[in-house]
């Protein structure tokens, strides 16, 4: 039997870690699954508390269908796995991992001898002048709300940034009755036509995307390419709260009146427990981000830890399912069961595929690697730590300081609740800019326990018993 030798754990439950799950159990293997959230689905699936009487129809539109088979998937196996929600992996260290289960607030060690880390990914911001106002939200955020929430984040929501995600919360936000204000893509038209070609290889997902933009048209929301957001303004009644965002044609300013905003310039890698596990990374031109390294198995460059899904490179749901079935197979074959080798060759020609498709969105909703020239220097880009863009620009010129690690720590850029999470990037795109060096020469931000935040007792008590 094999289950007896092995003892993988799964950081995730979103598609990359049900899959993987579900290949290890056809094995006779019964893996640990530990989640953050209450239920499986990740964030893309994510599931609504069991007393929300709403529809899959309504919370996942055309991906109803997928989201369900995933769902029911995970719910046939719980009797087949160590199932952990509601836990937050925040550190790692001697083959044990640090866990926070959320309703007791009590931390716990779960030992490992495999790990597959399928950690998903989340907003990548770059802040605009009135981002830290009431009203504003990540993409995710907004959709998060709607999704687990029921609820929208306002009345009158302006949407900003670039990527599918802007348009897809557009349209969720418009069949949900709310009022979307405008939806302002970084992107120009003539970036989408450029990446035709490569998105072409999956017509079906061109189509649903194409779809989402002439229904918001047709439905009258305003939607504009090619913009340059310039500001979210603020009111004070009561609290100080948004009242209008406002961007730029390259020429011409222009004001949107609206209660709430939702921006992100597509999505990030989390990458944190990878870090702290000790993996390689590696400059990823195409995601703009140092990334874990992998095989295409998902064998990273410690041995007995696999990566699988968004969290080692965004590649989106389909190849994430794909990637933690591969990631379990590559597992299991390194520990002497013998797996399908077709299936095997299969799914990674599956994913091999698939890269055309994600170059062209990439091409279609590009990084707007101007953005740090146009951000001023009163710019809060550090919220934890209210470190400004002139404050970075200051140190870089004054200090000599050309490495993110280095800037962080003269400035305190990234050492607040978030870790650098929310304002690593932009953060390195402020000293790239200031340097004069290339994006992937200024380095990352190293990853620290806690990952995200803890309560600060657990912490306490963590750094006494070292």
């Amino acid at each position: 039997m094999t289950g007896p030798t092995l003892q993988p754990v799964i950081v995730g439950a979103g598609p990359a870690g049900i899959r993987a799950a579900q290949t290890l159990v056809a094995y006779g293997v019964r893996p640990v699954v530990i989640d953050e959230a209450a239920r499986g689905g990740g964030q893309i699936y994510r599931r609504p508390p069991a007393h929300f009487a709403r529809s899959a129809q309504t919370l996942y539109g055309t991906e109803a269908s997928r989201a369900t088979a995933l769902h029911s998937t995970f719910d046939s196996l719980q009797a087949q796995i160590d199932y952990q929600p509601n836990s937050l992996v925040w550190n790692t260290q001697g083959s044990l991992l640090d866990v926070l289960h959320g309703p007791t607030q009590t931390t716990r060690t779960v030992p490992y001898q495999q790990l597959i880390v399928a950690s998903g990914a989340t907003d990548r911001v770059l802040p605009v002048p009135g981002w830290t106002l009431p009203g504003v939200y990540t993409l995710g955020g907004a959709q998060v709300a709607l999704k687990f929430q029921g609820c929208t984040i306002g009345r009158n929501v302006a949407l900003m940034g670039t990527g599918p995600l802007l348009y897809l919360v557009a349209y969720q936000y418009a069949k949900a009755g709310t009022k979307v204000a405008a939806v302002l893509d970084t992107a120009r038209f003539a970036d989408q036509l450029a990446a035709l070609p490569g998105m072409l290889t999956q017509p079906a997902v061109l189509g649903k995307g194409l779809y989402y933009v002439a229904w918001l048209r047709a439905q009258g929301v305003a939607v504009h390419t090619g913009v340059r957001p310039v500001r979210v303004e603020g009111s004070i009644e009561g609290d100080m709260r948004v009242n209008a965002v406002v961007w730029s044609d390259g020429n011409t300013e222009h004001t949107v009146p609206c209660d709430a905003v939702g921006f992100g310039y597509a999505l990030r890698s989390e990458t944190q427990l990878a870090d702290l596990l000790g993996c390689r990374f590696a400059w990823a031109p195409m995601h703009r981000a140092h990334l874990p390294e992998r095989d295409s198995a998902g064998r990273t460059s410690v041995a007995g830890v696999y990566l699988a899904g968004d969290g080692a490179g965004i590649m989106g749901a389909d190849a994430a399912e794909w990637a933690g079935e591969r990631a379990a197979l590559a597992l299991l074959a390194d520990h002497g069961v013998k797996v399908d080798a077709a299936r095997s060759a299969e799914l990674e020609r599956k994913l091999t595929h698939l890269m055309p498709f994600r170059q062209g969105l990439e091409r279609a909703f590009p990084f707007p690697t101007d953005w740090a020239a146009h951000a001023p220097d009163a710019l809060v880009v550090c919220r934890c730590e209210n470190v400004t863009a002139g404050e970075l620009r200051a140190c870089a010129r004054d200090t000599g300081a050309d490495e993110m690690n280095r800037l962080k720590a003269l400035t305190r850029v990234g050492m607040g609740r978030c870790q650098g999470r929310m304002c690593g990037v932009a953060a390195a795109e402020i000293l790239a800019q200031a340097t004069g060096k290339p994006i992937d020469a200024v380095g990352r931000l190293r990853g620290q326990a806690p990952i995200k935040p803890i309560p600060i007792h657990l912490q306490t008590r963590a750094e006494a018993t070292e």
